[in-house]
């Protein structure tokens, strides 16, 4: 066969191939373009293959720099799994013992509310109002992002907006920062696809409308509804979730008062919004529309703070002690519920009778301090700017004695009348000359134009008229009370002071000051554990101790003395000499063990001095020593807080914890109640608890402080007086509350003539405990078994019948197998002169009153010796 000879067209035939675009026959057999259409084609596809070529090329490289983009950023980035198990900070409250909230703590005020508990129309409001996509992206959206850059572009950088989606705004609330850099931008969408990958929708939704800030310091949907609305969220109409739904995009320009418009027009826009997006009828649309702006900023409705009393020393010390126990991160943000022991009633009885009793000492004293606050004179010519700045002043607003304390300004003083503007009352008042006839001044002398003063309403008892307003002051002294279930240790009342607000100083549970006589009965109870009696002779005479600091020659409050004298008046008359003889017979270091087991003092100074209360301690744990003589000498620990809850309703912490037996018994007989088994470690014998409550019931029945207590119920308790009364005492208790109060100053120094325990705090244990036996009732203290009753003559300690009586009869209660032996005495080692002028037995002790040179009334003893105005001449 011979070769194919190659023309010199393309296919070896130039005159059939002359037609590019008609193909010879065997082009066309071959199936391929002529050469010449080859040519035209070539540059078209040669473009198309470049162009291709440039696009792969983009592609690739914008393919490779997004993805060493987001591995570079995703790298470090904070672990978003860690959101699955998260919980924000939310608000601790406490509860009193009736259920009631009482007082809130927070540095974020958040409500944590589930995502099924938060109602649709919520979610559908801040869908609408911040990521419309919400349920159909992947955690960003392309589209918003490029409508950003689009408009930032325009505008050359004026009008940047973040384009951000819920899911982006979660991250950055949670784990980026608030800036608008495109680095963070970056992350931002990674860490969003990311968690969108491992959380549902509903649960991202969950942690954004808990987190979120929406103004007025309220962090969530929660808390915001109960801010501007006092409403919880399933109370909230469309146009109230609204307007909480325009808060995220900037909480601070869109004020309820101060930016009013603006946050109409934001309100509006989310509610077209919501009924655009279908959440909302075009009819429910235009009506909620149309609805004002109404908020608790504007006084449309009430705060909820209004519900809530005031902070006081009791929630106060609840947040202290629960701070150092969970710690003070977990306690502010923690969401505890804590159920308290107060009793609110209780509270405001121990508030009322401790303020009355202040006020009516500080009135006594006739000085008037005022607030020590002023406001300027330019701004006592309108009404508005004196309003203004007496609104602006700190001055207590929690007092509530005789009606409520209203801080007032002094506008204009005269000879018979002041002239007063009072915050929240209308118009001007005024005060009359016989308001201020406790002063020794007038009205100019003491006042002057624009003094902040406390003021109150004076009204008729029957018919509740006005009859004047009246001047009133916070008293210089100060004091605490707290009362205690003697069983259980549940605190039902403490009171720290006047005013809260005024100080907030707990002077029940922080002020350490000299117990005086108080302490005594830690003495006794020592010397009756020892093998003493209550009819043991001791010697009431005078005593001298050589001190580093010079002779102490400590006296009793009257100065007088009264030779052998049995234990039971020693304690009942507050015999300071017989005290200090028993604890030099019973010796200091058992003192001191017995303060310290009843929780008195940690490591008590073994000094003679301290055994009358020389050494400081706390109203707190005295009332609660007290308590361990009323169960029966059996340990209890006075508690505020009955239970704690952590958020999730776990209780974390129990104050009760006795045993019931058969409370889970579904056959227990009707009328039968449950077994309580008590594991309480014994602190003193049961005889000794009664034995020496029998004796301080002797100080209320006929002792120091028969003329202050007179209750329906049998009551024990001891006075306290310290020198020169610079801290005064009674603590006392009923067979199941025990109480004390201490009054005193800041700074100690002496209350003045006539200053005792049972004149001053007397008066505060019966009003509260008079109110507390008709709620919580009382009887007699229980007698132990082990023991029996032998008559004493209670002056001498002899022996008497069985069926002797009259005033010096008394039944002491002795243990079975100790036949107390009568007639012999103690003196501590310190011996008794034969001269010694000693007083009538039964005499009431009281120190005489003399005039000083000054003028003023005082009341003494005999010469005082550096020994007897010593710390340890205490009584």
């Amino acid at each position: 066969m011979m070769p194919m000879r190659r023309a010199p067209g393309w296919c070896g035939n130039e005159r059939a191939c002359a037609n590019p675009f008609d193909p010879c026959p065997r082009h066309a057999y071959m199936g391929r373009i002529h050469p010449a259409g080859a040519r035209v084609f070539r540059p078209i596809l040669s473009l198309f293959g470049t162009v291709f070529s440039l696009i792969t090329l983009v592609v690739v490289i914008v393919g490779l720099s997004i993805g060493a983009v987001l591995h570079i950023y995703g790298k470090d980035l904070p672990s978003h799994e860690s959101l699955a198990n998260y919980t924000p900070p939310t608000i601790s409250r406490i509860y009193s013992s009736e259920g009631r909230i009482i007082d809130e703590f927070a540095r974020e005020r958040r409500l944590f509310t589930p995502a099924e508990d938060i109602p649709d129309l919520v979610k559908q409001a801040f869908i609408s109002a911040e990521d419309k996509n919400f349920y159909s992206h992947g955690g960003y959206d392309a589209l918003g992002i490029a409508s950003a850059i689009v408009d930032a572009v325009k505008s050359r950088g004026r009008n940047v907006r973040g384009a951000s989606t819920i899911t982006q705004q979660v991250m950055k609330n949670f784990l980026l920062s608030g800036d608008r850099q495109l680095e963070r931008k970056i992350k931002e969408i990674i860490l969003a696809t990311r968690i969108e990958e491992t959380l549902s929708k509903e649960k991202i939704l969950e942690l954004y409308l808990n987190e979120i800030f929406l103004g007025q310091n309220s962090y969530g949907v929660t808390a915001a509804a109960q801010t501007y609305f006092n409403k919880t969220l399933r109370e909230l109409a469309p146009h109230e979730a609204a307007t909480i739904a325009a808060m995220p995009k900037a909480p601070s320009d869109y004020h309820p008062v101060r930016e009013k418009e603006r946050l109409l027009d934001r309100r509006n826009f989310v509610l077209r919004e919501m009924w655009e997006n279908g959440y909302l009828t075009e009819a429910e649309y235009r009506a909620e529309r149309e609805a004002p702006l109404r908020s608790v900023q504007n006084g449309d409705f009430p705060p909820f703070s209004a519900d809530l009393p005031p902070r006081d020393y009791f929630t106060d010390e609840i947040r202290r002690q629960l701070s150092e126990d969970f710690g003070e991160g977990e306690f502010f943000s923690g969401g505890l519920s804590v159920r308290a022991t107060l009793d609110p009633e209780m509270q405001a009885n121990a508030a009322r009778a401790l303020r009355r009793q202040l006020e009516q000492y500080d009135r006594g004293r006739g000085r008037w301090r005022g607030t020590g606050m002023t406001i300027p004179p330019d701004a006592l010519d309108s009404e508005e700017t004196w309003r203004a700045a007496l609104n602006d002043l700190r001055v207590p607003r929690d007092i509530d004695l005789n009606g409520q304390w209203y801080p007032a300004v002094v506008l204009e003083t005269g000879d018979q009348a002041m002239r007063i503007g009072i915050e929240g009352v209308e118009g001007v008042q005024e005060v009359p000359r016989s308001d201020i006839a406790w002063l020794p001044g007038d009205f100019h002398e003491t006042f002057d134009a624009g003094d902040v003063v406390h003021v109150r309403r004076m009204i008729e008892d029957d018919s509740g008229d006005l009859i004047r307003w009246t001047l009133r002051q916070v008293p210089e002294a100060q004091g605490g009370f707290m009362a205690m279930d003697v069983n259980t240790g549940r605190v039902l009342a403490m009171q720290g002071g006047f005013s809260y607000q005024h100080s907030v100083f707990n002077r029940a549970t922080q002020a350490m000051r000299q117990p005086g006589s108080s302490f005594k009965p830690f003495v006794y109870a020592a010397a009756l554990d020892s093998g003493y009696s209550p009819a043991t002779i001791v010697i009431d005479a005078p005593i001298e101790i050589d001190t580093p600091q010079g002779l102490w020659r400590p006296r009793n409050s009257s100065n007088k003395y009264y030779g052998p004298t049995p234990l039971r008046t020693g304690i009942e008359q507050s015999r300071n000499l017989m005290t200090i003889r028993l604890a030099q017979e019973v010796g200091m270091d058992v003192v001191a063990n017995y303060a310290e087991r009843f929780g008195v003092y940690d490591n008590m100074g073994k000094f003679l001095a301290n055994s009358l209360g020389s050494e400081e301690t706390t109203l707190f744990n005295m009332v609660a020593a007290y308590a361990m003589f009323a169960n029966g000498g059996e340990r209890v620990r006075p508690s505020l807080v009955d239970r704690v809850q952590d958020r999730y309703g776990r209780t974390v912490y129990s104050q009760d914890q006795r045993q019931c037996v058969d409370c889970n018994d579904p056959n227990l007989p009707e009328g039968t109640g449950p077994r309580i088994v008590s594991d309480r470690e014994r602190v003193m014998n049961a005889v000794t608890a009664y034995q020496l409550t029998s004796m301080m019931k002797g100080v209320v029945d006929r002792g120091t402080a028969s003329g202050a207590i007179n209750l329906p119920v049998p009551v024990a308790g001891k006075t306290g007086t310290t020198n020169d009364a610079r801290d005064v005492w009674f603590v006392g208790f009923t067979s199941n509350i025990a109480a004390g109060c201490y009054i005193g100053h800041d700074q100690p120094r002496g209350l003045g003539s006539g200053a005792y325990g049972a004149s001053l705090c007397g008066p505060v244990f019966q009003e509260f405990m008079k109110e507390a036996v008709a709620k919580y009732g009382g009887g007699p203290f229980d007698v132990p078994p082990g023991g029996h009753f032998i008559k004493i003559d209670r002056f001498s300690g002899a022996r008497l019948p069985d069926d002797a009586s009259g005033p010096n009869v008394v039944a002491e209660y002795f243990r079975d197998g100790e036949e107390p032996i009568f007639g012999v005495m103690f003196d501590g080692g310190f011996a008794m002169g034969n001269d010694l002028d000693l007083y009538s037995a039964g005499t009431r002790e009281q120190v005489r009153d003399v005039t000083t040179s000054t003028g003023e009334k005082a009341q003494v003893g005999g010469k005082a010796t550096f020994g007897s105005m010593s710390s340890g001449g205490l009584y």
